[in-house]
């Protein structure tokens, strides 16, 4: 298909947040059938409309067929392809495919954990994980994944000069923004020292260098384009996205310092037809400081080495110049397992002006951006409220 022929050929309707940072003894099956349902609400659509169906699991293989089950819907599509964490972020391109080819109509793109809570569900990773070693570190029994982005952090650092201030920043700034957030699960105020004197995890990382972990669920409808504006008074517009994976283990990565960030950003801005400097709110995976660090350089928003400088002084807290983790992110907002459908509901809010405190003025594009594994997989959207 034509790069430029799909762009802006889907539009998100409905959004739904359930069972945020603690769901209160409700199931993974529970929470993501609210945040379905009100997603499928504000969408202007009834489940009967639904006709697609795309979700992935941490603990279940069979996730898209027991969520189907459980919501009580015959899809003609469905998938549950698995990228980790940004699985919801890809979903968007798989979507598109699909409505595009006619297999579908309107497409629930649905995500959510129970790990706080119901911390059985780590132990099953765990178990997995012996299932699936990596034969290069499984041996030598690494904390994974925080010591896979502490080498990035670490390499970071000793090529680039970034600080450990300015990883800091990062935490101090998602926590400003989750201040704003009435969703939000860490609010205590945070400064920068607050950061570096934590009890450390994995050098140069501590434990406020590393995002929650929290229940929650998110849900999203996604139809065509020709078919949003009489279904919802502000569809949000998808006009670009791209995926990328380059390894599986961090021991394969090339470069410790260069993503598949760099080959998602580049196809989802080619499809949109927009630069960086066109985008007015930026939603990124922060699963650990670095990643934004990494994400900001190699999709394009600075150069190679200079994200430290980028988010010193203040520039990516509420107010700055570069309003970026609006929701307080992975760091301080919700992070049950998967992050990248959260990131897919805050821009959209963003982009509604639906942000109250947080809103970002005049926010008219935003780009999302999904990591998953350990720098393995990487996917970006590009949103706007007009085509």
């Amino acid at each position: 298909m034509n790069t430029h022929a799909s762009r802006g050929s889907i539009a998100i309707l409905g959004t739904g947040l359930a069972g945020m940072g603690h769901a209160g003894g409700a199931t993974e099956q529970e929470i993501i059938a609210r945040a379905s349902c009100l997603a499928i609400e504000r969408s202007g659509l009834a489940k009967s409309d639904i006709d697609g169906i795309i979700t992935s699991s941490l603990t279940s293989p069979w996730w898209v067929m027991r969520m189907a089950e459980y919501l009580g819907i015959r899809p003609r599509f469905s998938d549950s392809t698995m990228f980790g964490g940004s699985a919801f972020i890809a979903d968007l391109k798989i979507a598109q495919m699909a409505i595009d080819a006619g297999e579908c109509e309107n497409v629930l793109i649905c995500y959510g954990a129970t790990p706080r809570s119901a911390p059985s569900s780590s132990r099953i990773n765990q178990m997995r994980a012996e299932l699936d070693p990596q034969p290069y570190e499984h041996p030598y029994k690494a904390f994974n994944p925080v010591s896979s982005y502490a080498l990035a952090a670490a390499r970071h650092m000793y090529e680039y000069g970034t600080t450990r201030r300015q990883l800091a920043e990062v935490a101090v700034a998602a926590r400003k923004w989750a201040q704003l957030n009435p969703d939000a699960f860490s609010k205590k105020p945070l400064g920068v020292d607050d950061v570096l004197n934590a009890r450390m995890i994995s050098d140069p990382f501590t434990a406020l260098d590393c995002c929650l972990v929290t229940d929650g669920a998110g849900a999203i409808v996604v139809t065509s384009a020709r078919r949003a504006k009489a279904l919802h008074a502000r569809p949000i517009y998808v006009l670009g996205s791209g995926f990328a994976h380059w390894h599986r283990q961090i021991s394969c990565m090339e470069d410790l310092t260069v993503t598949p960030a760099v080959e998602s950003g580049r196809k989802a801005f080619a499809q949109a037809g927009l630069q960086p400097r066109d985008i007015d709110v930026v939603e990124l995976y922060d699963a650990f400081t670095i990643n934004p660090i990494l994400f900001l350089e190699d999709l394009g928003f600075c150069r190679k080495g200079e994200g430290g400088a980028f988010v010193e002084g203040g520039r990516i807290e509420p107010g700055g110049a570069f309003p970026m983790n609006t929701n307080g992110g992975g760091l301080s907002c919700v992070h049950p397992g998967m992050y990248s459908i959260f990131l897919i509901i805050e821009a959209v809010t963003q982009l509604r002006g639906e942000g109250m405190a947080r809103q970002v003025a005049g926010a008219e594009t935003a780009l999302v951006h999904g990591n998953g594994g350990v720098l393995s997989s990487e996917a970006t959207a590009i949103l706007s409220s007009q085509l």
